[in-house]
């Protein structure tokens, strides 16, 4: 009998792709692969690019070496943003057999006809306006919970953003194939859900392959509320012209959707948001904090703010640094600005020195600290629900509250993938919650 051939996985970048790169390896799986681990030996090793910040491009090339590493005759794919936008590059990189681009990814097993190392890698990328039709993913067995795609592409034209020349236009999984995903989900144990897609709040755009709203994201979320056997369901990232009141009192009442948001903000400055070519200024964006904290306000706010743009000056960073600080947010994710090809930002001049970027981003990443803190301060003595994850950490398992408090207790395997009800206590050396079971003296910390 023929030994059954293994295949191993490596992600980088968001949420979106490992939703993908789980619906993939299924494909393998269904095709008679096994999966293994990334660090075992594996005949096929599939990388998921990402191509939004330079760290991540320089990272695949040492994915790739870690690759063979582990097995220097494995046959190397790369997939993903960057295979889509600069395949030749990726190609050369030695070691690599296969570049799939955006709409090829998903039938990678049809490209793999004998696992032979190549000379060069071998292409197959497609023109990006040939992405227009939308392959529905989720992840499953990854981690306690699940990426559910809902959403692909984007139509809006960031000066600063490949991701449509990546992705292609915004386009939308059917509300039906949405439940039916959901649905499968739950009924792997799966207790939380988390939404996403590059601009989730344009949902419904494109659902039949056409370029009308279909449904809308209130739709969307109304109608996952309604889904059996879900426990939480969390909205990754939404663009804060995209969230509207209707959805947040929605969330505010809902069953299962958690108070917990995530809202690209980019800059403070209106003026760097105009160069940016957002679709809205910092006034809207307290507001949407504002509606949130009003509904909700344990609410935890996350926010992506990206420094050194070119034409961001002293006083416009100063601008964004003391309009975050004074904004009732919970925690940053800080981009450090990185020019990309083929956008109009990399063409602006104002160009920022890379030490100033750098100075800028540690600022913010300051501030993100002591926001965060505070956060965690405000919730000491309350009661909240923690689903704990499957991982043993030196000795301790950690969890987070569904409004993304991280807590952490002594490792116990009896806590995996389960919801318990606990009240918050205190901050420990770690900057994590530390908390007392409620009614349950079997799980006493």
């Amino acid at each position: 009998m023929e030994q059954r051939k293994k295949v191993a996985f490596y992600t980088l970048g968001c949420k979106l792709n490992f939703s993908e790169t789980s619906t993939i390896a299924r494909n393998f799986q269904n095709r008679g692969f096994d999966r293994v681990d990334f660090e075992d030996e594996a005949d096929i090793y599939v990388i998921n690019t990402c191509s939004v910040t330079d760290n991540a491009d320089r990272q695949f090339k040492q994915v790739v070496r870690k690759a063979l590493k582990s097995n220097e005759k494995a046959f190397v794919a790369a997939v993903g943003c960057y295979a889509q936008l600069k395949p030749e590059e990726l190609a050369a990189v030695d070691g690599v057999d296969l570049v799939l681009g955006a709409t090829e990814k998903f039938k990678i097993t049809d490209y793999i006809n004998d696992l032979s190392k190549n000379d060069f890698g071998e292409v197959h990328s497609c023109e990006i306006e040939e992405a227009d039709f939308y392959v529905g993913s989720y992840s499953i067995g990854d981690r306690t919970r699940a990426f559910l795609k809902v959403q692909d592409g984007c139509d809006y034209k960031c000066t600063y953003c490949t991701i449509p020349l990546a992705r292609g236009i915004s386009r939308s999984d059917t509300l039906e194939n949405v439940l039916h995903n959901a649905r499968e989900i739950s009924r792997k144990n799966i207790k939380e859900i988390v939404l996403t897609g590059v601009n989730i709040g344009d949902y419904g755009k494109g659902e039949f392959g056409n370029k009308t709203h279909e449904h809308t994201f209130l739709d969307l979320v109304q109608a996952l509320d309604e889904v059996e056997g879900i426990e939480r369901l969390r909205i990754s990232s939404i663009e804060p012209n995209l969230l509207k009141n209707e959805t947040i009192e929605f969330v505010a009442e809902s069953r299962t959707f958690v108070p917990h948001f995530h809202i690209p903000l980019q800059s403070g400055s209106n003026d760097v948001l105009k160069r940016m070519r957002r679709r809205y200024l910092r006034e809207l964006y307290v507001d949407r904090v504002r509606k949130i904290k009003e509904m909700m306000p344990h609410a935890c706010i996350g926010v992506d703010v990206i420094v050194g743009f070119p034409g961001e000056t002293d006083e416009h960073f100063l601008e964004t640094y003391h309009f975050l600080n004074d904004l009732d947010i919970s925690y940053l994710h800080v981009f450090t600005y990185s020019e990309r090809d083929n956008t109009l930002a990399a063409e602006m001049d104002g160009v920022v020195p890379k030490n100033i970027r750098a100075k800028r981003s540690k600022m913010l990443r300051g501030l993100s600290v002591k926001k965060r803190r505070a956060f965690y301060e405000s919730q000491i003595g309350t009661t909240r629900t923690v689903l704990f994850e499957g991982e043993n950490k030196s000795g301790y398992i950690h969890g987070f509250t569904e409004n993304y408090v991280k807590v952490k207790a002594p490792w116990n395997p009896e806590l995996v993938n389960t919801l318990h009800t606990v009240t918050l206590k205190n901050i420990d050396e770690d900057g994590m919650v530390q908390f007392d079971f409620v009614g349950e003296e079997a799980f006493a910390s």
